[in-house]
């Protein structure tokens, strides 16, 4: 690895790990809302948190991740919409492999996805959120080692990565909210609610950092990888919170919800980028 890649995998490590670390603040700080409500969000609230989140992810798939991907391939004198089709699929198969491998249950649900388990609620709750965080850290990761392969000549690259960090940052904080404050109705204690509410969270920075570790292995395929992305983020918008913004109804919340995320998601990509 000559002194240019060092330096790029440098920049894209401090960069990730600020970015995911922003994102794992912003997930501790939501899980913190246990200390000050001790009852579960109202109904309208969780429809309103989880319609946003959605709208914010479908947004970063489309701009920070589809596009990029389509525009890297183009570049590279390929045909745009192969690996973004390709690496989409890949992305929703992977998620959904971990759906049926791994045991876990979301907010609001009665019934454990994945095998038989004997597990505590709590204990499958954690892991419901902590698998769905995986592809937002692979993301902004993917993000920033795009834009450290371009290099200072394309400042253009890390606004648009701060923009996606800045976006999953955002949403992660209704998020925390919603895996803390359940736990605590499930009968744990506020430090421990709050302490899984954060853990859940730290699978953003952690699979991050790894994706721009591997980056330069991977460089050839960042199309494939950014399109990943986004069928996995893409995958978790319409398993679960699209879901979880109607709560098995039709709801305006939810849905207003939805297009207020869209709406901040692309204002901060195209006012950064």
């Amino acid at each position: 690895m000559n002194q240019r890649m060092v330096n790029q995998m440098g920049q894209a490590l401090l960069f990730a790990s600020a970015g995911t670390g922003f994102t794992f603040l912003m997930t501790t700080l939501g899980a913190a809302m246990v200390f000050f409500f001790r009852k579960q969000m109202t109904g309208k609230v969780q429809k309103v948190f989880m319609g946003f989140a959605a709208g914010v992810m479908i947004a970063a798939s489309v701009w920070s991740l589809l596009i990029p991907a389509i525009e890297e391939a183009q570049a590279a004198g390929h045909i745009g919409w192969i690996p973004a089709e390709g690496g989409f699929l890949l992305g929703i198969g992977f998620l959904l492999g971990l759906d049926y491998l791994i045991p876990h249950l979301h907010p609001g649900s009665v019934e454990t996805e994945g095998p038989s388990t004997s597990m505590k609620r709590t204990s499958l709750l954690v892991l419901a959120v902590t698998i769905h965080n995986i592809p937002e850290g692979m993301a902004v990761g993917l993000a920033f080692a795009l834009a450290a392969q371009h290099g200072a000549a394309s400042p253009a690259a890390y606004a648009a990565a701060l923009a996606l960090a800045l976006g999953i940052g955002i949403q992660n904080f209704p998020e925390g909210a919603a895996i803390s404050l359940p736990l605590r109705q499930e009968g744990m204690s506020v430090k421990k609610a709050f302490v899984s509410g954060m853990l859940s969270g730290i699978v953003e920075p952690i699979f991050g950092i790894l994706t721009v570790l591997i980056s330069s292995l991977i460089a050839p395929y960042m199309p494939w990888m950014l399109s990943f992305a986004a069928g996995a983020m893409m995958y978790v918008v319409v398993e679960e919170l699209i879901p979880e913004a109607h709560l098995g109804e039709h709801s305006n919340i939810g849905t207003l919800g939805v297009m207020g995320g869209f709406l901040v998601m692309m204002i901060l990509d195209v006012a950064l980028g």
